[in-house]
């Protein structure tokens, strides 16, 4: 499939290298296609990981490994697979990625359990382990690559490459956090999205590193979607190398947790934002924000409800100020609401206040917004303090276009 870039993409930033982690591609010819599709990143010894995985019932072999492994806390290397997602291939996936691992660990005298591996693409194909095998094999002696070819090379149906950075002080010292990410379709995730991997030089403990990344998950990646789809093969890693020389970060109570926690969640929140603007025929970026719920929890309900409605979806792609199917998304949420405490905002404009329409409401600034390619929208609950903010895309026909041709 050859694809356009989307209207929303956003230029690959300027990352620096973080010391301890050296990435590599290669060409395993997954697909007939002429692009790296294999990634090796090498880690320092010593290397902290953290990971949040896909809550899926058929889960590929690789997100079944890598939940057993993260809890050792330790990792040496990460391979991603794209083309293939080796999901609901039964004992023969599980041989691939155990084949991968054995030999990745061979290579680097590690463990195989410090070996991550990854895998996106195609369900219900085995990932042949020929072309694994070679392809392992060309990248162990690859060149290493920059930031944004490993991001090129993870990707299947992205439109462009997806990278953030951010930094935080750790008493005297700067440490660095790079992450790339690969989402564009099969977005509703259940715990983190598509395939995500960040990497810094901090020295965190595994388990608070654990805990950092749960509640920086479920404020970002827990709050994007495409099209309400949850993928099988969902992960999120972090590598923490050590390598800058902080002070070890090891619980909430040590100089420079809440400053790297920022700087995580600010990574993630970049990140899960890129999936949606490359989102499957996406022309809008949509930001919901829900307030006056029963709870936080409560509200980020309301507003996955709004998000994943194909009729306010569609109603935005076509800039049709529709606040009636806004209504009808709060409501089948299964949430605590009013109907004559609701209110409805466009691009800070209401159209509807406390059950009712606004009675001077003028639609033009509404529309005027709904011509751009940044939407705001806007429901206030009145029920409580609860709020959250969701991030979507509007639903085109080039959604059906790429998917219906997907396997091609």
């Amino acid at each position: 499939m050859d694809l356009e870039p989307s209207p929303l993409a956003l230029p690959f930033p300027d990352m620096p290298a973080i010391g301890g982690v050296t990435l590599r591609v290669a060409r395993a010819r997954y697909k007939d296609w002429d692009r790296c599709d294999l990634t090796f990143v090498e880690l320092a010894e010593g290397t902290s990981v953290a990971g949040v995985f896909t809550q899926s019932a058929c889960a590929s072999s690789e997100v079944e490994l890598g939940r057993e492994q993260v809890r050792s806390g330790s990792a040496r290397a990460l391979i991603v697979n794209a083309g293939n997602s080796n999901a609901f291939t039964g004992y023969r996936g599980r041989e691939a990625v155990e084949a991968i691992m054995a030999q990745v660990s061979a290579a680097l005298d590690c463990a195989s359990e410090q070996v991550f591996v990854s895998s996106t693409g195609v369900i219900g194909v085995p990932l042949p382990k020929d072309k694994a095998r070679a392809g392992v094999e060309a990248a162990l002696v690859a060149e290493p690559c920059g930031w944004e070819d490993a991001a090129d090379a993870i990707g299947t149906t992205d439109t462009f490459a997806k990278g953030a950075h951010a930094s935080a002080m750790i008493g005297e010292t700067r440490v660095e956090l790079c992450g790339i990410i690969k989402g564009s379709g099969m977005i509703a995730p259940d715990m983190a999205t598509m395939l995500g991997y960040i990497f810094t030089d901090a020295d965190v403990a595994p388990g608070f590193l654990q805990e950092l990344l749960g509640k920086a998950n479920k404020a970002t990646f827990s709050c994007i979607t495409v099209d309400g789809d949850t993928s099988t093969s969902d992960t999120v890693l972090v590598f923490a190398t050590g390598k800058a020389g902080n002070a070890r970060i090891e619980d909430w109570d040590s100089p420079g947790a809440d400053a790297f926690a920022a700087a995580l969640t600010d990574v993630c929140r970049q990140l899960a934002q890129l999936v949606v603007r490359d989102g499957e025929g996406a022309s809008k970026f949509i930001t919901v924000r829900v307030s006056g719920a029963e709870s936080d929890e409560s509200a980020r309900r309301v507003a996955l409800s709004i998000a994943n409605s194909p009729l306010v979806k569609t109603a935005i792609a076509g800039e049709d100020a529709n606040w009636g199917r806004v209504v009808m998304a709060v409501g089948k949420a299964g949430e605590p609401a009013d109907r004559d405490r609701l209110s409805i905002a466009f691009g800070g404009v209401w159209a509807a206040r406390d059950g009712l329409p606004v009675e001077d409401y003028d639609e033009a600034p509404v529309a005027e917004h709904l011509e751009g390619d940044e939407i705001d929208l806007a429901v206030e609950l009145g029920m409580g303090e609860g709020r959250a903010t969701v991030w979507t895309c509007d639903l085109t026909h080039g959604y059906i276009s790429i998917n219906a041709d997907y396997r091609s």
